[in-house]
């Protein structure tokens, strides 16, 4: 059976997360932005010194994990590792590479996996990520593969840190993001890729708004919202 639920994947850059919240917003839906779960693990990783490649050693933190995802009275999206509001540090650059590494590790997939259900079994909701689709939600009632031009999510994702004063280069920006885009549809945990039936939409020639428009007629005609 459909789920009354919305499944947006697609790679980094692809503006997911920024479209997601607006679409909830604009349909009283639920945001889980579940990038932001494996952020923190990595994030935790990252400060506990552990090799974002080390399975054995990362394994051993999960249940030292504690994430909540909580709206401020402005209705934003807060993310709170054991307590602490990390919405802004899992966004940085050496945040993001270990996030791609240790979402390649079934068991921290595992971990995750029954919090992302257990949501979507208990609110009406619009997920994003990169296995939303094929793994998290498969029954979703509206599934979206987001994508754009490399070179543009680079941009995007440059422009983004830039205004978060991160110092930093597009070179940079653009390299690291060819390496996130090939971890996450080589890897052997749930690879990124187009789920069964999902629409793919292509923004590369879109703003913001134009792909917003398109991701609410999207939702609206299949959910009739």
């Amino acid at each position: 059976m459909e789920e009354r639920s919305v499944a947006l994947d697609g790679p980094a850059g692809a503006g997911k997360s920024t479209l997601a919240r607006r679409a909830a917003k604009h349909f009283n839906l639920i945001y889980v932005d579940t990038g932001a779960l494996y952020r923190c693990v990595g994030l935790y990783a990252l400060r506990n010194k552990v090799a974002s490649k080390d399975v054995a050693g990362v394994v051993k933190l999960l249940p030292e994990i504690k994430i909540e995802m909580m709206y401020d009275d402005d209705r934003v999206l807060r993310i709170f590792l054991n307590g602490e509001d990390v919405t802004e540090d899992i966004r940085l650059p050496e945040t993001s590479g270990y996030a791609s590494d240790v979402s390649a590790m079934p068991p921290v997939r595992a971990f995750l996996l029954s919090m992302q259900k257990e949501m979507a079994a208990k609110y009406d909701v619009i997920m994003d990520g990169r296995d939303i689709g094929t793994v998290i939600l498969p029954n979703a009632g509206l599934k979206i593969f987001l994508t754009a031009d490399a070179r543009i999510r680079a941009k995007r994702r440059y422009l983004e840190l830039y205004e978060k004063n991160v110092e930093t280069t597009f070179e940079k920006v653009m390299f690291e993001m060819a390496e996130r885009d090939k971890n996450d549809s080589e890897r052997e945990a749930a690879p990124l890729k187009v789920a069964d039936g999902a629409i793919v939409l292509d923004t590369t020639d879109l703003s913001l708004d134009e792909s917003f428009s398109a991701i609410c007629e999207l939702i609206a005609g299949r959910l009739r919202l």
